[in-house]
């Protein structure tokens, strides 16, 4: 059985117990484009699953807000910053969609972390991001961007994901002049598809391509201890690569 939950205007839902646990369950906000933020579910739950899920919405439509979480095999559409917060988060096997943007500019990320010594980011393991149906015609006409820094030591990395046409060879935004550039961690490892060559990528000393090792920081097993607590679950993961 699938569950949709839709939401009018720039109402949200929220969750934040620990342990919370969703299937099937669509998350949408129908506020439109042209409404800015509008997020369709905030997350502050710790050891979070979400398992076949879909979050549809525009500007700011999954908000990872904090603690340990887990996506995997779940649809994610947005524009604008549409995959953000100061979780330690690892989206798994997900299909992220960018939709046409009033602005024509897409920024899938905007992660917030605050201080180098939170163990906080975002971590896109396997996925696919391609344009979603009402960008498709026009997507040489907008810009998409993986990321742009919404904090200082903003934190994500893009692993053994394709990357469709749509992505910008430059790969990621700025958010304000030179705000994080030096203090930011973005990196990418071993990604394929059209748009997941780094040779034109920015130039940014907090801008990375990695190896393995240094990718296996981000796994499942490393980054959110998913071998601890996922298997009570009862959701497939992968724990490394």
């Amino acid at each position: 059985m699938t569950v949709h939950l839709e939401l009018l205007d720039a109402k949200m839902n929220a969750v934040v117990g620990d342990g919370f646990i969703a299937q099937d369950i669509t998350f949408r906000n129908t506020a439109g484009a042209s409404n800015h933020q509008a997020v369709a579910l905030r997350s502050g739950s710790d050891l979070s699953v979400f398992y076949r899920c879909s979050f549809e919405g525009f500007q700011d439509t999954l908000y990872v807000h904090s603690e340990r979480q887990f996506y995997r095999e779940c649809d994610i559409y947005g524009t604008v910053d549409f995959i953000f917060g100061n979780a330690a988060v690892v989206l798994q096997n997900c299909n992220i969609y960018a939709r046409y943007p009033p602005n024509k500019t897409n920024t899938i990320t905007a992660q917030g972390r605050t201080d180098p010594n939170q163990n906080t980011g975002i971590s896109i393991h396997n996925c696919r991001v391609t344009a979603a149906s009402d960008l498709k015609s026009s997507q040489s006409s907008v810009k998409t961007y993986l990321g742009r820094p919404w904090k200082e030591y903003s934190r994500t990395v893009f692993m053994k994901t394709y990357l469709d046409s749509l992505i910008n060879p430059a790969g990621w935004l700025a958010w304000s002049g030179n705000f994080a550039l030096k203090t930011l961690y973005y990196a990418e490892y071993a990604n394929t598809g059209p748009g997941s060559s780094t040779a034109n990528r920015v130039q940014w000393a907090g801008y990375h391509v990695i190896g393995a090792s240094e990718a296996s920081k981000f796994t499942v097993g490393n980054f959110i201890a998913g071998g601890s607590w996922l298997p009570a679950t009862n959701v497939p993961f992968t724990s490394s690569f």
